[in-house]
Protein backbone atom coordinates (compact mmCIF):
# COMPACT_ATOMS: atom_id res chain seq x y z
CA UNK A 1 0.00 0.00 0.00
CA UNK A 2 1.65 3.51 -1.33
CA UNK A 3 1.27 6.40 1.31
CA UNK A 4 -1.59 8.54 1.79
CA UNK A 5 -1.60 12.45 0.70
CA UNK A 6 -4.24 14.79 -0.33
CA UNK A 7 -4.84 17.21 -2.67
CA UNK A 8 -7.45 19.13 -1.83
CA UNK A 9 -10.15 17.09 -0.71
CA UNK A 10 -9.18 14.09 -2.85
CA UNK A 11 -7.26 11.30 -1.36
CA UNK A 12 -3.88 9.92 -3.10
CA UNK A 13 -2.52 6.81 -1.88
CA UNK A 14 -3.89 4.32 1.39
CA UNK A 15 -6.96 3.31 0.65
CA UNK A 16 -8.81 6.05 -1.87
CA UNK A 17 -9.36 4.86 -5.49
CA UNK A 18 -7.46 5.70 -8.56
CA UNK A 19 -8.44 9.61 -9.29
CA UNK A 20 -8.64 10.96 -12.47
CA UNK A 21 -6.66 14.70 -13.49
CA UNK A 22 -6.33 16.77 -16.40
CA UNK A 23 -4.81 20.09 -17.34
CA UNK A 24 -5.96 23.31 -18.85
CA UNK A 25 -4.88 24.44 -21.92
CA UNK A 26 -6.55 27.97 -21.99
CA UNK A 27 -3.84 30.68 -21.36
CA UNK A 28 -3.69 31.09 -17.37
CA UNK A 29 -3.83 34.89 -17.39
CA UNK A 30 -7.88 34.42 -18.97
CA UNK A 31 -9.05 33.33 -15.25
CA UNK A 32 -12.70 33.03 -17.15
CA UNK A 33 -11.75 30.97 -19.77
CA UNK A 34 -9.59 28.90 -17.56
CA UNK A 35 -12.32 28.35 -15.24
CA UNK A 36 -14.93 27.62 -17.82
CA UNK A 37 -12.70 24.78 -18.98
CA UNK A 38 -12.48 23.64 -15.77
CA UNK A 39 -16.21 23.52 -15.04
CA UNK A 40 -16.28 21.61 -17.72
CA UNK A 41 -14.17 18.91 -16.21
CA UNK A 42 -15.44 18.49 -13.40
CA UNK A 43 -18.92 18.13 -15.04
CA UNK A 44 -17.10 15.35 -17.05
CA UNK A 45 -15.83 14.20 -14.27
CA UNK A 46 -11.77 15.56 -13.59
CA UNK A 47 -11.73 15.10 -9.67
CA UNK A 48 -7.82 17.43 -9.37
CA UNK A 49 -6.96 20.01 -12.66
CA UNK A 50 -3.48 20.98 -13.28
CA UNK A 51 -2.40 24.56 -14.32
CA UNK A 52 0.52 25.85 -15.81
CA UNK A 53 2.25 28.99 -14.17
CA UNK A 54 4.53 30.15 -16.96
CA UNK A 55 5.40 33.43 -15.44
CA UNK A 56 4.57 35.96 -13.48
CA UNK A 57 2.25 37.91 -15.18
CA UNK A 58 0.17 34.53 -15.05
CA UNK A 59 0.13 34.75 -11.10
CA UNK A 60 -2.69 37.29 -11.07
CA UNK A 61 -4.94 34.57 -12.95
CA UNK A 62 -3.84 31.93 -11.51
CA UNK A 63 -4.96 33.67 -7.81
CA UNK A 64 -8.23 34.25 -9.18
CA UNK A 65 -8.43 30.23 -10.53
CA UNK A 66 -8.12 28.87 -7.13
CA UNK A 67 -10.82 31.15 -5.60
CA UNK A 68 -13.08 29.85 -7.93
CA UNK A 69 -12.34 26.18 -9.26
CA UNK A 70 -14.44 23.51 -8.57
CA UNK A 71 -11.49 21.44 -8.28
CA UNK A 72 -8.24 20.98 -6.35
CA UNK A 73 -6.10 22.96 -8.72
CA UNK A 74 -1.77 21.96 -9.05
CA UNK A 75 0.13 24.77 -10.29
CA UNK A 76 2.50 23.32 -13.05
CA UNK A 77 5.81 24.71 -12.60
CA UNK A 78 9.64 24.65 -14.71
CA UNK A 79 12.81 26.56 -14.30
CA UNK A 80 11.57 28.83 -11.39
CA UNK A 81 11.79 28.31 -7.53
CA UNK A 82 9.86 31.64 -6.86
CA UNK A 83 6.99 30.63 -9.16
CA UNK A 84 6.81 27.16 -7.16
CA UNK A 85 6.80 29.26 -3.83
CA UNK A 86 4.52 32.05 -4.96
CA UNK A 87 2.10 29.72 -6.67
CA UNK A 88 2.04 27.89 -3.44
CA UNK A 89 1.62 31.43 -1.14
CA UNK A 90 -1.32 31.94 -3.52
CA UNK A 91 -3.32 29.09 -2.45
CA UNK A 92 -2.31 25.93 -4.86
CA UNK A 93 -3.67 22.29 -3.53
CA UNK A 94 -0.26 20.79 -4.80
CA UNK A 95 2.53 21.68 -7.17
CA UNK A 96 4.18 19.84 -9.85
CA UNK A 97 7.68 20.70 -10.37
CA UNK A 98 11.00 18.53 -11.55
CA UNK A 99 13.73 19.14 -9.34
CA UNK A 100 16.24 19.30 -12.18
CA UNK A 101 15.72 22.51 -13.96
CA UNK A 102 14.18 24.06 -11.26
CA UNK A 103 17.53 26.28 -10.18
CA UNK A 104 19.83 24.18 -8.27
CA UNK A 105 19.52 22.60 -4.60
CA UNK A 106 19.49 25.64 -2.56
CA UNK A 107 16.50 26.52 -4.78
CA UNK A 108 14.45 23.22 -4.41
CA UNK A 109 15.19 23.53 -0.81
CA UNK A 110 13.29 27.32 -0.74
CA UNK A 111 10.52 25.24 -2.44
CA UNK A 112 10.39 22.32 -0.28
CA UNK A 113 10.60 24.88 3.39
CA UNK A 114 6.94 27.10 1.31
CA UNK A 115 5.63 23.62 0.63
CA UNK A 116 6.23 22.26 4.39
CA UNK A 117 4.59 25.44 5.69
CA UNK A 118 1.40 25.80 3.70
CA UNK A 119 1.02 21.91 3.69
CA UNK A 120 1.07 21.29 0.25
CA UNK A 121 2.63 18.20 -1.85
CA UNK A 122 4.78 18.26 -4.14
CA UNK A 123 4.61 16.05 -7.35
CA UNK A 124 7.68 15.10 -8.77
CA UNK A 125 7.85 14.81 -12.32
CA UNK A 126 10.40 13.18 -14.41
CA UNK A 127 9.98 12.49 -18.38
CA UNK A 128 11.96 10.69 -20.70
CA UNK A 129 12.88 13.45 -23.01
CA UNK A 130 13.89 15.86 -20.23
CA UNK A 131 16.59 13.69 -18.08
CA UNK A 132 19.52 16.19 -17.27
CA UNK A 133 22.54 15.66 -19.28
CA UNK A 134 24.64 13.97 -15.72
CA UNK A 135 21.75 10.77 -16.32
CA UNK A 136 22.30 10.85 -20.51
CA UNK A 137 25.05 8.57 -19.76
CA UNK A 138 24.27 6.24 -17.03
CA UNK A 139 24.72 2.61 -17.76
CA UNK A 140 21.37 1.09 -17.91
CA UNK A 141 17.46 1.13 -19.88
CA UNK A 142 16.01 4.62 -20.33
CA UNK A 143 13.40 3.66 -17.89
CA UNK A 144 16.50 2.61 -15.56
CA UNK A 145 17.49 5.70 -16.13
CA UNK A 146 14.26 7.54 -14.94
CA UNK A 147 14.19 5.79 -11.46
CA UNK A 148 17.40 6.22 -10.75
CA UNK A 149 16.88 10.21 -11.33
CA UNK A 150 13.47 10.24 -9.47
CA UNK A 151 15.26 8.16 -6.47
CA UNK A 152 18.18 10.69 -6.04
CA UNK A 153 15.42 13.50 -5.98
CA UNK A 154 12.68 11.40 -3.44
CA UNK A 155 16.27 11.36 -1.53
CA UNK A 156 16.76 14.87 -1.53
CA UNK A 157 13.58 15.44 -0.55
CA UNK A 158 13.62 12.82 2.53
CA UNK A 159 16.91 14.44 3.55
CA UNK A 160 15.42 17.49 3.78
CA UNK A 161 12.40 16.29 5.48
CA UNK A 162 9.98 16.63 3.21
CA UNK A 163 7.65 13.55 2.79
CA UNK A 164 4.57 14.31 1.01
CA UNK A 165 5.36 13.15 -2.19
CA UNK A 166 3.60 12.17 -5.47
CA UNK A 167 5.81 10.41 -8.19
CA UNK A 168 5.24 10.96 -12.08
CA UNK A 169 7.79 9.27 -14.81
CA UNK A 170 6.83 8.96 -18.16
CA UNK A 171 7.77 8.49 -21.38
CA UNK A 172 6.02 8.76 -24.66
CA UNK A 173 7.15 5.06 -25.17
CA UNK A 174 4.47 2.74 -23.96
CA UNK A 175 6.90 0.27 -23.14
CA UNK A 176 9.46 2.26 -21.59
CA UNK A 177 6.44 3.94 -19.48
CA UNK A 178 5.57 0.73 -18.32
CA UNK A 179 8.70 -0.43 -16.97
CA UNK A 180 9.73 2.38 -15.67
CA UNK A 181 6.30 2.51 -13.46
CA UNK A 182 7.01 -1.44 -12.67
CA UNK A 183 10.53 -0.99 -11.77
CA UNK A 184 9.61 2.50 -9.25
CA UNK A 185 6.98 0.37 -7.68
CA UNK A 186 9.04 -2.13 -5.93
CA UNK A 187 11.83 0.90 -5.40
CA UNK A 188 9.27 3.61 -3.25
CA UNK A 189 6.26 3.54 -1.37
CA UNK A 190 5.13 6.80 -2.13
CA UNK A 191 1.99 6.90 -4.54
CA UNK A 192 2.21 7.61 -8.13
CA UNK A 193 0.77 8.94 -10.81
CA UNK A 194 -0.08 7.43 -14.02
CA UNK A 195 0.69 8.73 -17.98
CA UNK A 196 1.73 8.44 -21.33
CA UNK A 197 3.36 11.33 -21.78
CA UNK A 198 3.09 13.41 -25.78
CA UNK A 199 0.45 10.21 -26.43
CA UNK A 200 -1.18 11.90 -29.37
CA UNK A 201 -4.44 12.73 -30.77
CA UNK A 202 -7.39 10.91 -29.56
CA UNK A 203 -7.33 7.55 -31.52
CA UNK A 204 -3.45 7.01 -31.03
CA UNK A 205 -3.12 9.03 -27.92
CA UNK A 206 -5.84 6.71 -27.00
CA UNK A 207 -4.76 3.39 -27.55
CA UNK A 208 -1.18 4.40 -26.24
CA UNK A 209 -2.85 5.45 -22.97
CA UNK A 210 -5.34 2.77 -22.37
CA UNK A 211 -2.29 -0.02 -22.90
CA UNK A 212 -0.14 2.10 -20.59
CA UNK A 213 -2.37 2.92 -17.88
CA UNK A 214 -4.87 0.03 -17.89
CA UNK A 215 -1.48 -2.59 -18.04
CA UNK A 216 -0.43 -0.87 -14.89
CA UNK A 217 -3.52 -0.42 -13.06
CA UNK A 218 -4.40 -3.95 -13.85
CA UNK A 219 -1.26 -5.29 -11.77
CA UNK A 220 -2.43 -2.93 -9.31
CA UNK A 221 0.18 0.12 -9.95
CA UNK A 222 -0.58 3.50 -9.45
CA UNK A 223 -2.87 5.84 -7.24
CA UNK A 224 -4.20 8.51 -9.72
CA UNK A 225 -3.75 9.27 -13.14
CA UNK A 226 -3.78 11.48 -16.04
CA UNK A 227 -4.51 10.33 -20.10
CA UNK A 228 -3.11 13.10 -22.42
CA UNK A 229 -4.35 13.60 -25.62
CA UNK A 230 -3.75 16.40 -27.94
CA UNK A 231 -7.49 17.46 -27.55
CA UNK A 232 -10.24 19.42 -25.82
CA UNK A 233 -9.56 18.39 -22.57
CA UNK A 234 -12.64 16.95 -21.44
CA UNK A 235 -11.98 14.27 -24.10
CA UNK A 236 -9.00 12.87 -21.40
CA UNK A 237 -11.68 12.34 -18.70
CA UNK A 238 -14.21 10.46 -21.27
CA UNK A 239 -11.01 7.82 -21.85
CA UNK A 240 -9.78 7.83 -18.09
CA UNK A 241 -13.15 7.35 -16.57
CA UNK A 242 -13.72 4.14 -19.36
CA UNK A 243 -10.54 2.87 -18.38
CA UNK A 244 -11.79 2.86 -14.70
CA UNK A 245 -14.98 1.59 -15.65
CA UNK A 246 -14.03 -1.29 -17.77
CA UNK A 247 -11.48 -2.25 -14.99
CA UNK A 248 -13.89 -2.58 -12.99
CA UNK A 249 -11.71 0.41 -10.51
CA UNK A 250 -14.75 2.79 -10.90
CA UNK A 251 -18.72 1.67 -9.92
CA UNK A 252 -21.08 4.69 -11.29
CA UNK A 253 -21.92 5.64 -14.98
CA UNK A 254 -23.22 4.29 -17.82
CA UNK A 255 -21.19 1.53 -19.92
CA UNK A 256 -22.18 0.99 -23.12
CA UNK A 257 -22.36 -2.58 -25.10
CA UNK A 258 -22.71 -2.40 -29.00
CA UNK A 259 -21.81 -4.68 -31.43
CA UNK A 260 -19.67 -4.20 -34.61
CA UNK A 261 -22.39 -4.51 -37.24
CA UNK A 262 -22.84 -7.21 -40.06
CA UNK A 263 -25.15 -7.20 -43.29
CA UNK A 264 -28.14 -8.37 -41.31
CA UNK A 265 -28.05 -4.63 -39.65
CA UNK A 266 -31.05 -3.07 -40.77
CA UNK A 267 -30.43 0.63 -39.32
CA UNK A 268 -27.80 3.44 -39.09
CA UNK A 269 -26.32 1.67 -35.48
CA UNK A 270 -22.93 3.20 -35.95
CA UNK A 271 -24.68 6.93 -35.22
CA UNK A 272 -27.05 5.33 -32.76
CA UNK A 273 -24.52 3.69 -30.97
CA UNK A 274 -22.85 6.95 -30.46
CA UNK A 275 -25.69 9.20 -29.57
CA UNK A 276 -26.80 6.92 -27.09
CA UNK A 277 -22.96 7.05 -25.69
CA UNK A 278 -22.98 10.71 -25.54
CA UNK A 279 -26.65 11.80 -24.57
CA UNK A 280 -25.81 9.11 -21.43
CA UNK A 281 -22.05 9.87 -20.63
CA UNK A 282 -22.87 12.61 -18.10
CA UNK A 283 -24.86 10.19 -16.03
CA UNK A 284 -23.25 9.74 -12.28
CA UNK A 285 -24.87 6.52 -10.73
CA UNK A 286 -23.07 5.02 -7.56
CA UNK A 287 -23.79 1.73 -9.22
CA UNK A 288 -22.75 0.49 -13.35
CA UNK A 289 -25.62 0.74 -15.63
CA UNK A 290 -25.07 -1.43 -18.99
CA UNK A 291 -26.45 -0.11 -21.98
CA UNK A 292 -26.70 -2.33 -25.22
CA UNK A 293 -27.59 -1.22 -28.81
CA UNK A 294 -27.31 -4.23 -30.99
CA UNK A 295 -27.86 -4.48 -34.71
CA UNK A 296 -30.58 -7.76 -34.71
CA UNK A 297 -32.66 -9.54 -33.33
CA UNK A 298 -30.49 -12.37 -33.64
CA UNK A 299 -27.60 -11.38 -31.27
CA UNK A 300 -29.20 -8.63 -29.61
CA UNK A 301 -31.17 -9.82 -26.28
CA UNK A 302 -28.97 -13.00 -26.45
CA UNK A 303 -25.35 -11.70 -26.29
CA UNK A 304 -26.02 -8.39 -23.88
CA UNK A 305 -28.81 -10.64 -22.16
CA UNK A 306 -26.67 -9.38 -19.30
CA UNK A 307 -27.55 -5.43 -20.06
CA UNK A 308 -30.02 -3.07 -17.55
CA UNK A 309 -31.32 -1.91 -20.47
CA UNK A 310 -30.53 -2.23 -24.46
CA UNK A 311 -32.25 -1.83 -28.00
CA UNK A 312 -31.81 -4.67 -30.90
CA UNK A 313 -33.75 -3.98 -34.30
CA UNK A 314 -35.14 -6.62 -37.05
CA UNK A 315 -35.98 -5.04 -40.36
CA UNK A 316 -38.88 -2.85 -39.38
CA UNK A 317 -38.92 -2.22 -35.52
CA UNK A 318 -36.97 -1.63 -32.93
CA UNK A 319 -37.23 -4.07 -29.69
CA UNK A 320 -36.20 -2.81 -25.91
CA UNK A 321 -35.09 -5.34 -23.47
CA UNK A 322 -33.99 -5.45 -20.55
CA UNK A 323 -32.07 -7.88 -18.75
CA UNK A 324 -32.71 -10.26 -22.31
CA UNK A 325 -36.49 -9.95 -21.56
CA UNK A 326 -38.39 -7.94 -24.19
CA UNK A 327 -40.60 -4.94 -22.80
CA UNK A 328 -41.23 -2.72 -25.70
CA UNK A 329 -41.46 -2.10 -29.54
CA UNK A 330 -40.65 0.76 -30.81
CA UNK A 331 -40.33 2.28 -34.64
CA UNK A 332 -36.61 3.04 -35.53
CA UNK A 333 -36.31 6.65 -35.59
CA UNK A 334 -37.85 6.52 -32.06
CA UNK A 335 -35.55 3.97 -30.66
CA UNK A 336 -32.58 6.42 -29.30
CA UNK A 337 -34.83 8.64 -27.51
CA UNK A 338 -36.94 6.05 -25.94
CA UNK A 339 -33.81 3.97 -25.06
CA UNK A 340 -32.30 7.39 -23.35
CA UNK A 341 -35.83 8.21 -21.77
CA UNK A 342 -35.90 4.62 -19.85
CA UNK A 343 -32.33 4.91 -18.83
CA UNK A 344 -32.83 8.12 -17.47
CA UNK A 345 -35.83 6.68 -15.12
CA UNK A 346 -33.78 3.39 -14.54
CA UNK A 347 -31.06 5.74 -12.86
CA UNK A 348 -32.72 8.96 -11.38
CA UNK A 349 -31.47 11.08 -13.90
CA UNK A 350 -31.83 13.77 -16.63
CA UNK A 351 -29.17 14.52 -19.38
Amino acid sequence: MKREIFIGDVGIGGNHPVSIQSMTNTPTGDSEATLAQIRALALAGCQIIRVSVPDGDSLAGFKKIIAHSPLPVVADIHFDAGLAIKSIEAGAAGIRINPGNIGGKERVKTVLQAARDHKVPIRIGVNAGSLEKKYLHLNGSKAEVMVQSVMDKVKFFEDNDFLDIKISLKSSSVRETVTAYRLMDKACDYPLHLGVTEAGTIFSGTVKSVLGIGSLLLEGIGNTIRVSLTADPVEEIGVALEILKTLGLRDGGVEIISCPTCSRTSVDLIAMARQVEKRLASIQTGHKVSVAVMGCEVNGPGEAREADLGIAFSQRWGYIFKKGKMIEKVAPESAVNRLVELVQLETGSKT
